[in-house]
């Protein structure tokens, strides 16, 4: 065989770029290792908490000279579909953030590592340390499968002088006690164009914690179906459309285009919110307004169970099955949930922590708004555990609130079809429960 000149160039280049390949394959085969040899874990973590972590894992590198951690910060906005891609391209990451409500989806993907084994082993990760509403929203099928890393649940936010001119030094501690004070606060202002209770149409957070505290199960049939016309649901529901209907709280969210702004004039006196307004209440608020609001658990259903239920929410640690390095990143999970640790990542981050010692800390026990978090807490409630939860609740409950908060048809009717359009998301569900 003759080869041209031009034959050879292509033969050489061929070669040289086989040759390059292997060189950059052994690279990045080996890109699990630093230039030093140190093992490298791949955290993902979302938003501000990326920032903030960052300062933590280099203080777990010094404590581990061994291990190396690769933080990669993802914009909330992005992070779900960053990590579908990652699953369906099999580049999952060693550990990472993942957000409560999203825990089951993964696990139906059959992509997280089962804890349970590494929990027994450990001697420092110890369901005892967590609130128990918040361990609960990481087992699904009776396994582990997340250590919770920070928290945050809903309490009532409240102007004490206007409760106060209502007769009521002390927040609402029952259903009862919230609806008189609202009538109360009302009255209190007659014709003027003030509301006592702000239950914003575009949260459906509320909705779903009366639900809860009435002993609503929300979903049935193993959560293969909506259950919101249920009685115990059609009650918390019709309760709340009630403030709308006697104006007791405002229907038109265009009448609250600035949440602090509003909570200062005195436009409403209560809301339910999480721990992020805190720090906003206090810098957005003027000085003479300072001690004049104050935050409590939620009011019960009844007086005997106070304080009521709230949602049990926060960001929890996983481990992907295709880690290559599970006791690396079984070690920084430990160290991140260090009574230590998390005292360091609430002054960076202003994040519940996730084990209760934490608590005890003057750091935190001297926030006087934060003491109702911490009795909220002992009794939150994971909401169902499937991965059309968020789609349900986003998509679809506070649509129908709306509706009937609005009278564009009676509660009785949006629950209805509320249930309807629950079971058309979750059809795939019934589907895959009917192969089993």
């Amino acid at each position: 065989m003759v080869f041209r000149k031009d034959d050879t160039v292509k033969i050489i280049l061929t070669l040289l770029a086989r040759f390059i390949f292997i060189i950059l394959f052994g690279i990045t085969s080996l890109s699990c290792k630093s230039g030093s040899g140190k093992v490298q874990i791949d955290f993902w973590a979302f938003g501000a908490e990326a920032e903030h972590v960052q300062k933590l894992t280099d203080e777990f590198e010094k404590l581990n000279p061994g291990i190396k951690v690769k933080v990669q910060a993802i914009p909330w906005t992005a992070a779900h579909e960053k990590l579908i891609t990652a699953y369906a391209s099999e580049t999952t990451p060693d550990l990472v953030q993942l957000g409560n409500t999203w825990i089951p989806e993964f696990v139906a993907l059959n992509s997280l590592e089962d804890l349970d084994k590494w929990i027994k082993s450990s001697s420092k990760v110890d369901e005892k340390r967590f609130f128990p509403g918040i361990w609960q929203t990481n087992i699904i099928d009776g396994k582990v499968f997340g250590i919770p890393w920070y928290v945050d649940t809903r309490v009532l936010f409240y102007r004490t002088d206007i409760l106060s001119k209502a007769g009521y030094t002390l927040p609402p501690k029952t259903w009862q006690q919230l609806y008189d004070v609202s009538l109360k606060i009302k009255k209190m202002y007659g014709s003027k164009d003030k509301y006592a209770f702000f239950i914003p149409t575009n949260e459906w957070a509320p909705f779903i914690i009366f639900g809860l505290q009435a002993g609503a199960s929300l979903l049935k049939d193993n959560n293969s179906y909506g259950n919101f016309s249920d009685p115990k649901f059609a009650e918390a529901f019709k309760f709340l459309i009630k403030f709308y209907k006697e104006k007791l709280a405002p229907v038109d969210m265009t009448q609250v285009s600035n949440l602090f702004q509003a909570f200062a004039t005195g436009f409403f006196a209560m809301y339910i919110t999480g721990p992020w307004n805190v720090t906003e209440f206090k810098n957005r608020l003027p000085d003479s307004l300072q001690n004049s609001w104050m935050t409590a658990p939620l009011p019960a259903y009844n007086g005997n169970q106070y304080p009521g239920e709230s949602l049990a929410g926060g960001s929890s640690l996983v481990m992907f099955k295709a880690s290559k390095h599970k006791p690396e990143a079984w070690k920084l999970i430990e160290f991140l949930t260090e009574r230590s640790s998390q005292l360091r990542f609430f002054k960076l981050s202003s994040d519940l922590p996730a084990v209760d010692d934490a608590w005890h800390d003057t750091l935190l026990t001297n926030n006087k708004f934060l003491k109702a978090f911490y009795e909220q807490l002992q009794n939150v409630i994971p909401t169902p555990k499937v991965p059309e939860w968020e789609h349900i609740v986003s998509g679809k409950v506070q649509q129908y609130a709306e509706f009937a908060a609005r009278g564009m048809m009676s509660p009785d009717e949006a629950l209805k079809l509320l249930d309807r359009d629950a079971d058309i998301i979750l059809a795939k569900r019934r589907w895959i429960l009917s192969r089993k």
